[in-house]
């Protein structure tokens, strides 16, 4: 069979890939979208969408335990894992619905299979239904994302191990699950699953959790997270795992004082997530891969191959949702907007969703140090919130980093109730270049979590550091 000509060629479709192929079409371009899975990409299918939703279950089951705090009479509270599980796959099946309809566009093929360059400008696929079709195109956009890491420990290949996508499928509570891993899907899934019902231990290899913070917003998480039960082992190296007599597993880790056991029913692997770059044989195109498999690009997200791009995890760095959109909106300037936008500088938010939230933009204290910045520090606990005190939510803390020369805002950190929405006011601010005070000084609605912000940006509250 010929090859087949098209004017762009995407391979994959996380967020970015949700709307570029879309818009191509749209313009007149004729666009291969090419899907070896449930197009959506991991956001939709074992990301954002399907941990959010347990994550929503399991704090309702958290805050229905503490009905008796708010004078509340309820029975006891028990967790059905399959319902939570079926509610997850709806919730899933309508979002990866809500996706494929947007592809119904004329001039867009979406094909079924794996991708495999076999040249600079030549893709090859293998068919989902058995064959293979080989497509050309002078524009190229790789969007393979990424899976989880396996972790390379002793006996892992013996057991059966969880990762992010295999513990959403459970249709049991685990009696005791053990997380490898101390970031941000092992913190969400530990509290989620202590929530239902399940003992859980923590093992992270680095003396902290959320290494990349500062050390009082990882030592507040883990205070939160052992105040609710679960044990959390840090500097903890994670050495073998092996099946017990009794149908179990035990992890041997090796710690500061020596070598310690934990057993447990179920054995989450957190530990990281790499690129699907292998099966695409980039080598035969001339891509170029960092050290860790991951697509290296320039600032505006075209690789070693002039007319070849990657958006998404696939090209590394924070691996978010909200990064993949901004890639697309790079590459929409590029390729439809003929104008070269740039990833230069761009500020990448982020939230962890365990409860309370943990929102993050801009600088840390840490950052700021290491830079040799001269900067303000100001921090308020959420006991000090009024919105918090009334809703029960007091625990964790605002704080941010501010240019002690300029009163802008270099950073903030907001751990408590909302804490990601709370972050994203002050991101505007940042956005808009406004001097901390422009927050000390505004009206927020009374009484809501965002009044807190005049209390932490009060001057009275900025120890120089």
């Amino acid at each position: 069979m010929a090859d087949e000509s098209y004017d762009v060629i995407v391979i994959g479709t996380s967020q970015g890939g949700r709307f570029l192929p879309v818009d191509l079409a749209k313009a007149g371009k004729r666009v291969a979208l090419v899907e070896r899975g449930a197009v959506g990409g991991v956001c939709v299918n074992s990301g954002c969408t399907p941990t959010k939703t347990m994550v929503a279950s399991a704090r309702l089951a958290y805050q229905a335990r503490r009905a008796g705090e708010y004078g509340l009479r309820i029975g006891p509270v028990s967790v059905d894992l399959a319902a939570v599980r079926e509610r997850k796959r709806a919730m899933v099946a309508g979002a990866r619905q809500n996706y494929a309809g947007r592809l119904d566009q004329d001039g867009l093929d979406l094909i079924e299979g794996e991708a495999r360059f076999t040249g600079p400008r030549t893709v090859e696929i293998a068919l989902r239904d058995g064959g293979t079709r080989t497509l050309t195109a002078e524009v190229i956009v790789v969007d393979t994302g990424t899976r989880p890491r396996p972790p390379e420990i002793g006996g892992a290949r013996d057991v059966d191990l969880l990762d992010s996508t295999s513990i959403m499928e459970l249709g049991e509570l685990p009696e005791h699950l053990i997380i490898l891993g101390g970031g941000y899907i092992g913190l969400e899934f530990g509290q989620m699953f202590r929530r239902f019902g399940s003992e859980v231990t923590i093992v992270q290899s680095r003396p902290r959790l959320l290494m990349p913070e500062d050390e009082d917003v990882s030592e507040a998480v883990a205070a939160l997270l052992r105040d609710e039960g679960i044990t959390v082992l840090t500097s903890a190296v994670a050495e073998r795992v092996e099946r017990t007599d009794g149908g179990g597993l035990r992890l041997t880790v090796s710690m500061p004082d020596g070598e310690r056991q934990v057993e447990g029913s179920h054995v989450l692997a957190a530990i990281g997530r790499i690129p699907n770059t292998e099966a695409l044989a980039p080598e035969a195109a001339g891509i170029r891969l960092d050290d860790r498999g991951f697509i290296e690009v320039d600032e505006h997200l075209e690789t070693s191959v002039p007319g070849v791009y990657a958006m998404g995890d696939v090209k590394g760095g924070p691996a978010f949702t909200h990064l993949s959109y901004d890639d697309y909106r790079v590459l929409h300037a590029t390729l439809l907007g003929r104008q070269k936008a740039s990833i230069r500088g761009r500020t990448v938010p982020y939230t962890v969703f365990i409860d309370p939230q943990f929102g993050r933009v801009g600088m840390s204290e840490r950052q700021a140090a290491e830079q040799n910045r001269t900067v303000r520090v100001a921090k308020l606990p959420m006991s000090a919130v009024v919105r918090a005190i009334e809703t029960g939510e007091t625990r964790g803390f605002m704080k941010a980093v501010i240019d002690a020369d300029t009163g802008r805002i270099l950073g903030a950190a907001v751990l408590g109730a909302e804490g990601g929405e709370i972050m994203s006011i002050i991101q505007v601010a940042m956005l808009g270049n406004l001097p901390y005070t422009a927050l000390a000084n505004a009206i927020f609605t009374h009484p809501l979590l965002a009044e807190g912000l005049n209390t932490l940006f009060a001057p009275d509250e900025q120890p120089v550091t």
